[in-house]
């Protein structure tokens, strides 16, 4: 199961998790892990691009994801609301296989 949770301080999203794998399917098929990755890279990149490269820290390992947010602005905040609508529309549609999980 892949769990994921967002950090945030005074409503702002400060920080992101993710671990685990879905097992939806077999590996290099599974459309739940490759959903949550295309949405975990797709957000970093559009962060980096946008020039807000020093404004973060990501980690990126097999099954182990860290996002960290040094400084916030507008678009920044835009991009991980979107990805957390993201995730939890995956959440909702695939609960065995990935959730929210509050406490970190």
């Amino acid at each position: 199961m892949i769990k994921y949770h967002f950090k945030k301080d005074h409503g702002f999203i400060k920080g992101l998790d993710v671990k685990g794998h879905a097992i939806f399917g077999e590996y290099g098929t599974d459309i739940v892990c490759s959903a949550v990755s295309t949405a975990l890279i797709v957000t970093v990149n559009a962060i980096e691009t946008l020039g807000y490269k020093e404004n973060f820290y990501a980690k990126v390992e097999e099954g182990n994801f860290e996002l960290q947010i040094n400084q916030t602005n507008d678009v920044i905040e835009g991009l991980l609301i979107n990805l957390e609508y993201t995730l939890n529309e995956l959440a909702a549609q695939y609960k065995t296989y990935i959730k929210n999980h509050k406490e970190g």
